[in-house]
């Protein structure tokens, strides 16, 4: 039985035309929660950009894949990238620029604004986030980075930090993590301390970066407009955000 069901926020639970939850996925969730089943985010986003939920309620939050984990009592888990591989990564924006947003516990701040930001940031809706030097992350626990760079610049930042991985659901940047860091912690960190078992949830998604999560969870959800490689993690393929995709899922499962 499902006790527990985790969603990805953009092009999951969230249009990517609209911005908005379509209300056939509001209409589901409700239904969720009214059969006592836990509802929870697992997402990219900095927990301050949690702005577009439509009203729903949920009982958890997996913030920055996984990196910062909380519900109402407080932080349930928190994991910080080394300083060593900030100290590279501002050292390499010193010799080869390109947009780099730093994401502490309270606040995002980045080193450049360029084309590949202002295109991003207009995909998913958001305002342009304040520049500041990247030597400040040098102060500060960073939780993740989004480094706006195409796949040869991505390998080459890979390849010189040696204590992180990186996953990309959006043509334009990458999120960077902690190594081994991913949803799928998040998720384990949010059953522990909730009680609930892995094989009592279902998670939902689209990208990359929910691929770990979609093989991990007792059911997987591969939305209809996800890249080929995320279906194929999936127990399931529905349709996509914009044609009922959560709420045609949560039907086929009997939700």
């Amino acid at each position: 039985m499902i006790k527990a069901v985790f969603f990805d926020i953009d092009g999951t639970l969230v249009s990517f035309k609209t911005h908005r939850v379509p209300p056939s996925t509001v209409q589901a969730l409700e239904r969720l929660r009214a059969r006592g089943i836990k509802l929870f985010i697992a997402t990219g986003r900095h927990h301050a950009d949690l702005n577009n939920l439509g009203g729903l309620a949920f009982d958890g939050y997996i913030t920055l894949n996984g990196q910062y984990c909380y519900d109402d009592r407080g932080v349930i888990y928190q994991n910080c990238i080394r300083a060593e591989d900030i100290r590279t990564t501002v050292d390499l924006l010193a010799r080869d620029p390109f947009g780099c947003l730093f994401i502490e516990e309270h606040r995002m701040y980045i080193n450049r604004i360029d084309d590949k930001v202002k295109v991003s940031q207009k995909l998913i809706n958001f305002a342009d986030p304040p520049v500041v030097p990247a030597e400040t992350a040098l102060h500060n626990d960073i939780y993740q980075l989004m480094a706006f760079v195409g796949p040869e610049q991505e390998r080459t930042l890979m390849d010189s930090l040696p204590h992180c991985d990186s996953t990309r659901w959006n043509p334009y940047f990458i999120d960077v993590v902690p190594a081994g860091g991913s949803k799928r912690l998040g998720i384990d960190a949010m059953i522990r301390a909730h009680g609930i078992d892995l094989a009592e949830t279902m998670a939902f998604g689209d990208g990359q970066n929910d691929i770990e999560m979609l093989r991990h969870a007792g059911i997987g959800v591969a939305m209809g407009n996800a890249a080929d490689e995320v279906k194929r993690a999936a127990d399931y393929v529905t349709t996509g955000v914009d044609r009922a995709g959560i709420a045609k899922a949560l039907r086929h499962f009997g939700l």
